[in-house]
């Protein structure tokens, strides 16, 4: 699925660059401004500093003066429309629209998602030549979503329909200890605890079996077990400074 983001006729600088950052974020590059309101928007502070790093999309979009050119090469068009048409294409939400365009047997497509002005919207015969309009659900009381804004709900719904990307772990799984560090430190434990007292080696009962499934259910890292045989450590001089 080759995929194009289309801004029709935009105003504001910085919303393009927010565009850009929106698609680089969910994997796009393919930008085309059409007949916007500063010829050199592309090149505009407002625009890179809205990018945040998206200066790569920045690079690669290109301004044209129709949508005739901004659509060279594209199979299927999306507009996205909060107001149904009397007369023109379907109107779906974007997940029940992207879920048919990518289940099995569907035909690959070359996609564009068309973005209106942010005072005026689309135009009705912008809409009229689109395959679908799309419309994000959002509250009937408040439906106003921000160019920005859009664009990252498209273009994160379309990268879910895809395949979407695998969410990173911030921290690497630690490795675990293996089974006699554990049983070392269960050792280490039974000597503080009755030392202090609270087990009695006459009738231990089922304390440490317990205890060893327990520390088994955890999975410890090898620092964690360090740490639990400083606290029987501690117990144990504790115990000791008293007598």
């Amino acid at each position: 699925m080759q995929t194009r983001f289309i801004l029709i006729e935009t105003s504001h600088a910085g919303n393009v660059g927010a565009a850009a950052r929106a698609m680089k974020v969910m994997g796009f590059d393919d930008l085309v401004l059409v007949k916007p309101r500063w010829p050199n928007v592309l090149r505009k502070e407002e625009t890179i500093q809205r990018a945040s790093g998206a200066n790569d999309v920045l690079a690669k979009a290109r301004v044209v003066e129709t949508l005739e050119e901004a659509l060279d090469g594209v199979t299927h068009l999306c507009a996205t429309a909060m107001t149904p048409r009397d007369f023109g294409p379907p109107t779906r939400s974007p997940r029940e629209h992207f879920a048919e365009l990518t289940k099995a047997g569907a035909p690959a497509q070359s996609v564009a998602f068309l973005f209106g002005s942010e005072r005026f919207g689309m135009k009705n015969e912008d809409v009229y030549r689109c395959n679908v309009a799309l419309s994000i659900p959002t509250n009937p009381q408040f439906g106003s979503l921000n160019l920005g804004s859009a664009i990252q709900v498209i273009a994160y719904d379309w990268r879910v329909a895809l395949g979407g990307f695998p969410v990173q772990d911030v921290i690497a799984p630690a490795d675990k200890a293996d089974a006699q560090q554990v049983a070392g430190m269960l050792t280490h434990w039974e000597q503080a605890l009755t030392d202090i007292g609270f087990l009695d080696p006459a009738a231990p009962k089922k304390l440490m079996p317990r205890l060893n499934q327990l520390f088994n259910r955890a999975e410890l890292s090898p620092e964690e077990i360090h740490i639990l045989r400083g606290v029987a450590k501690a117990m144990i001089q504790a115990t000791q400074a008293k007598r």
